[in-house]
């Protein structure tokens, strides 16, 4: 039986990590992990990392980039692997995590949906395929959602470019530019709001 503990266990995601996990064989929440204690869960739930009795099997991370980095220093002290879904990480930060997969095994998305992957390939293999189009990424969040873009959306948009060459780049706000479109640019929009589906994603190709 798998040990596991949950980080950001009283978030959105990590409860649904949570229900996902009581229904799966050969896997066992040990316990949550999160900044506040609410009593809502079946298993113990710690705020502060002296207090964790002993240490799990892996660590399944769905939390917000300061809560995901403070627990990376528990895991490589205490040599436990850890699947990272968390999202919205500065480029300094992802280094930091690159430093400590040289340590601990790290498994780590921006998407964990099987659906998405597939989206990924594609969209890999349709780029080199419309060179000569505009390329505009919308996705769609619940009003919860604290990154914009989505780290789906930009894991969309990094894997265009780098079926480019990595030729183009990433315009996250038009509202100070007064020019033109640029042909190499990647759109990206964000939607954010109670009334829509969380799981929406769209890729826009336009011809020119």
């Amino acid at each position: 039986m798998l040990e596991v503990m949950i980080n950001g266990c009283n978030g959105k995601m990590g409860q649904i990590v949570c229900d996902l996990l009581d229904k799966t064989e050969n896997l066992v929440i040990k316990y949550g992990f999160d900044k506040t204690i609410t009593g809502e869960f079946a298993f113990p739930v710690y705020n502060k990392i002296e207090n964790i009795p002993e240490k799990p099997n892996v660590i399944i991370d769905f939390s917000i980039p300061i809560a995901t980095l403070n627990i990376l220093e528990y895991a490589s002290k205490n040599h436990i692997p850890i699947v990272i879904a968390t999202t919205g990480f500065t480029t300094e930060q992802e280094k930091i995590i690159e430093n400590y997969s040289k340590k601990i095994p790290i498994f780590k998305s921006a998407n964990m949906s099987y659906d998405i992957m597939i989206m990924k390939k594609l969209v890999q293999w349709l780029a080199p395929l419309l060179k000569d189009t505009d390329i505009e990424i919308t996705e769609t969040h619940h009003n919860r959602k604290i990154d914009s873009p989505s780290g789906t959306a930009q894991m969309l948009a990094d894997t265009i470019n780098f079926a480019l060459d990595n030729k183009l780049h990433c315009e996250y706000n038009r509202h100070n530019k007064k020019e033109k479109r640029d042909k190499n640019e990647i759109g990206m929009n964000s939607i954010r709001g109670r009334q829509y589906c969380w799981r929406t994603y769209s890729t826009i190709f336009r011809r020119i």
